[in-house]
């Protein structure tokens, strides 16, 4: 579902920041190797990751869903001089190709890439952090989100894609599918925790973004 008419994208795009040439390159070989490309974050998406990061200036990040990386490398734009990114994917096929723009990014001792269930990883992980960005398994966002708080700084940001879900998420909730619940579950989790200041971006397919008090 396209929330906005193509001529107000192209706008969008024209008027926003050109997109870094190495992530140019990892979204077109994306949508050319890889299953389901439309996962990947994008020109428009990417550039508000990278404005968030620039904003919140993180020390630690920690995002759920790698996928081809190219979230992970426009969050590491907004880092801190020594910040760390631990991203975290189950898909151990898609292992080199990340590895392979962390390599050509000259991040390496910057972003380390978990290959397992997130659910299993992040309790093992000692760190606290500033930003986590949740982007994996639609029937698990709840359970991250539990997983992280704690780990979360005060002040820091939960951010969570796909909240829209392609426009699912205002359906008949007789007619939904187990992931189009999840989110909705999740939005209304958020929404309902008074420990978290939040608003919903209608950004490409929604980000839900919650500040920890």
């Amino acid at each position: 579902m396209d929330f906005l008419p193509e001529e107000i994208e192209n706008y969008v795009a024209q008027n926003s920041e050109k997109e870094p040439q190495l992530l140019n390159e990892l979204n077109h070989e994306t949508w050319e190797k890889v299953l389901i490309p439309r996962m990947l974050s994008g020109h428009i998406q990417g550039r508000v990751l990278s404005m968030l990061s620039h904003m919140i200036s993180p020390t630690n990040v920690l995002e759920i869903g790698t996928y081809t990386g190219y979230s992970a490398l426009c969050f590491a734009e907004g880092l801190k001089d020594g910040g760390k990114i631990h991203t975290i994917d189950i898909n151990e096929e898609l292992e080199t190709m990340v590895n392979s723009y962390i390599e050509k990014s000259n991040l390496k001792d910057t972003i380390t890439n978990h290959i397992g269930n997130a659910i299993d990883i992040i309790p093992s992980l000692n760190e606290t952090f500033d930003l986590v960005f949740i982007d994996a398994d639609k029937t698990n966002y709840s359970n991250y989100y539990d997983l992280v708080f704690d780990k979360v700084n005060a002040g820091g940001y939960i951010i969570a894609d796909n909240v829209l879900w392609s426009g699912k998420v205002i359906e008949d909730k007789i007619t939904l599918d187990p992931d189009t619940i999840a989110l909705i579950e999740y939005s209304e989790k958020i929404q309902n925790d008074d420990r978290v200041q939040n608003v919903l971006f209608p950004v490409r397919d929604g980000l839900m973004i919650a500040r920890k008090k």
